[in-house]
């Protein structure tokens, strides 16, 4: 991938981590196998307050996070590069990004994959002859393939909320309604 595509898609220091773990991922042909170590290392923040709390934390040293870390690493069994990864992210004081490295790691898997994700809020669980359609509407709609996170919101009455990237068109029955009340009472 061009270096300036890449810059469009990432940026900071998250993003040179991520774009030097990538590269070297690609070389050794485990882009799939460190984006899914990253993956399960992300939920275990996400999934862990005390873990989180510690990933986030400014008071521990660089020796100190490494020191912790071996054996939670160990423990999860990540594959060789993504945990020579995390813990020189940790011996560079850098744990506290690891989610937008994460994030970052995963945008340029996408992009090379040539896909995008959709995020879609239902009011009701759709059938799969449903669900297929809104796949191909937005393949359609964004020119790649997309992975839709299905998101399950009763408040939204009907209609459908869908967020690819910044851009977001929400026709949800609730939004509608608002919005007619909204003009009812500038009216009256």
């Amino acid at each position: 991938m061009p270096v300036a595509a890449r810059n469009s898609i990432i940026s900071g220091f998250s993003g040179r981590y991520a774009t030097a773990l990538f590269d070297l991922a690609s070389e050794m042909k485990q882009i799939d196998a460190v984006a899914s170590d990253l993956a399960r290392f992300g939920a275990l923040i996400e999934d862990n307050a005390d873990f989180r709390r510690f990933v986030l934390s400014p008071v521990f040293t660089a020796h100190e996070q490494v020191k912790a870390m071996k054996p939670i690493l160990a423990k999860i069994k990540l594959g060789d590069l993504a945990t020579k990864f995390l813990l020189l992210v940790a011996e560079q004081r850098r744990l506290f990004a690891v989610h937008d490295m994460i994030r970052d790691y995963s945008a340029l898997v996408d992009d090379a994959k040539g896909t995008t994700h959709a995020k879609v809020t239902l009011a009701d669980k759709p059938s799969d002859a449903m669900l297929a359609t809104i796949k191909a509407s937005l393949k359609d709609i964004a020119g790649k393939n997309v992975v839709v996170d299905l998101k399950i919101n009763p408040e939204i009455i009907g209609g459908i909320i869908v967020q690819i990237g910044s851009r977001m068109v929400d026709s949800s029955l609730h939004t509608k309604l608002n919005s007619i009340r909204i003009a009812m009472k500038e009216v009256g």
